[in-house]
Order: C-alpha cells, then structure tokens, then sequence
C-alpha cells in the first residue's frame, strides 16, 4: 500500500527568511522535504547561503529583489526579518485547506447557539505558539532573563472580532487566497528608525481586514520550541521608538474601520493605508514613509500576481 501523500504538498510553500547557512532544516528535514521553500537571503547578497541537499527550494538574495521589483523593491525592508514578506509575494501556492473555524473546535455545539453561524467562516491566518525562550520586547528581556515558557495548551482558539493581538512570524501559517496582500511586513531594519515591530505591524493590520471582511483568525495549536534568544540590548535599540509609539498604534487600530466600498484585502489595505498616513503621519514622519510604502506594497503585490481571467 502506498505511503499517504504529505498533507498539502501542492499547496503549501514554507517561507524562510536568513542571513546564515539553513544547517537547522536537517532537524527538519522529516517535516519540510516535501515541501516547496522560499528562501529569502537577507544581507550582503555576495554571500552564498548553503542548503542542505535534497530541498526543493527559490533562493532570493538583495539583487533579486531589485531586479524582480525594479523601483517598487523599496517597500521590501533590508536587514530584516520584515524581508520574508517578499517570499510571500512570490509565492505561487496557497494553504487553503486550512480548517473552517467553530465557536467550539472539536464540539458540538451547545444550546443557544445559531444554526446561521454553525457553519463558521474561512480561516485566513494560523497563529501558531511556541515553548522554551518567550517572545518577549527587550525591556522584559532584561528583567526576566532566565524565564522560559513550559506551558502547553491543547487547544486553538478563535480570536474575536473587534480583538487585536501581537502577532509573531515565527510559526505563521495563512491562506495566501485569502489574505495574502495583507500580510506585509512593513518598513524595518536598515534606514528605518524601528525593528523588532514588522510581524506585529502585519497582524494588526490584518486582524481589521479580516475583521471587515468576515475572516477568521486563530491562534494556539501547533507549538515549536524555540531555542536561540536574541541579544535584549541589540533588540532595545531597534524598539525603542516602537516602545513609544505603540501606545498610539494601538488605540489607532482599535478604532479602525473600513467602509463597503473596500471588497477586496487590497482595497481595504490601500484604505488602511491613507488611516495611516492621515493618522499616524502625526505620531512620526515614518508614518507618512510606511503608509507610502503600504501602497507600492500592493502595486508590486498586483504586477506579481495578477488576477486571473475567467475563461
């Protein structure tokens, strides 16, 4: 009897943002060979970044960007993490087998509850945890510097409409179809006066555009074990203004909404956009860049991917 196909094989790409050698897929090797990986070299581009042999993979380094992009690989941060967001532009393949989501996964569903809604709606993102060394900012770094996280939680969990949460590209998964051009990382790293803030940024601005657009977001299930921590002074000189300014995106997210005209993630992303310039843009001049940065985002989103026509 032949061995059942991986799940999602044709569906699925894994996005992989690296300045380093990637040694660590042979631990997951079992997991990602059958699997479609968008590397994305960031840093000096002259560098050649090894792979272990019998990956089927795109590598992508600086160059490739800007000759792919041509004037619009600006919106695509440098010596960040915020870089992987262009794997996910290029990307041809879409999760959209993710489960539709219930009031209670695994349950029936109790008395009082609508027959209407019973059905759930499309997940678009998948939050997955994590145990070992917490996602912390650097301030909490500092003061609980030997605190690992060994609770584990069986359970996802939906993420109400209307709730924001900080999401992580550490374990991310989403519905490229879905909720794709949404799923911009912002502008971090080198000549940006912010870092550590891109995969955060991208989850708030997501959670509004699914919100609006009647998409479910989760979070929980499943855990990696994260093992290297990140150097807390390096991290505060990069968040620091995000530090500050966090408390005035927030409430600006918390009060966002979109009008009926904006139907597609790209017309409410382009909406949300001229929020953030108008907004924000007074918080910070980095604001009025990001919002700018926003709209190239989808411009080059829409040459890459253009909509297919109906035959």
């Amino acid at each position: 009897m032949a061995a059942a196909a991986p799940p999602l094989k044709d569906e699925l790409d894994i996005v992989i943002p690296t300045i380093r050698n990637l040694d660590f897929l042979e631990m997951w090797r079992p997991f990602f060979q059958p699997y479609h990986l968008i590397i994305v070299q960031d840093g000096d581009p002259s560098k050649t970044i090894k792979v272990p042999d019998g990956f089927d993979y795109e590598l992508y380094n600086r160059n490739d960007i800007n000759r792919i992009l041509g004037p619009k690989a600006s919106c695509i941060s440098f010596k960040d993490s915020a870089c992987r967001c262009f794997g996910y532009m290029v990307s041809r393949r879409s999760t959209s087998s993710l489960l539709m989501m219930t009031a209670l996964e695994g349950s029936d569903f109790v008395r009082g509850y609508p027959f209407s809604l019973r059905e759930g709606v499309p997940t678009a993102v998948s939050h997955g945890l994590w145990l070992n060394i917490p996602d912390y900012d650097a301030p909490t770094q500092l003061v609980k510097p030997l605190e690992r996280n060994t609770k584990y939680v069986d359970a996802v969990l939906t993420i109400p409409k209307g709730t924001l949460f900080p999401m992580c590209g550490m374990n991310l998964a989403f519905d490229r179809d879905l909720i794709g051009p949404a799923m911009y990382f912002g502008l971090m790293g080198d000549g940006q006066p912010i870092g550590r803030y891109d995969d955060m940024w991208a989850g708030w601005c997501t959670k509004v555009i699914c919100d609006h657009l009647g998409l479910g977001v989760k979070t929980g299930l499943p855990y990696i074990w994260h093992s290297k921590a990140s150097n807390p002074f390096v991290n505060l000189k990069k968040e620091y203004n995000g530090i500050f300014w966090q408390e005035e995106i927030i409430p600006f997210f918390q009060a966002a909404t979109l009008s009926k005209d904006s139907t597609t993630v790209q017309k409410c992303y382009i909406e949300l956009s001229k929020q953030v310039k108008e907004k924000l843009g007074k918080v910070d001049p980095y604001f009025v860049k990001l919002a700018d940065a926003m709209e190239t985002w989808i411009q080059a989103w829409d040459e890459l991917n253009p909509p297919t026509k109906a035959k």
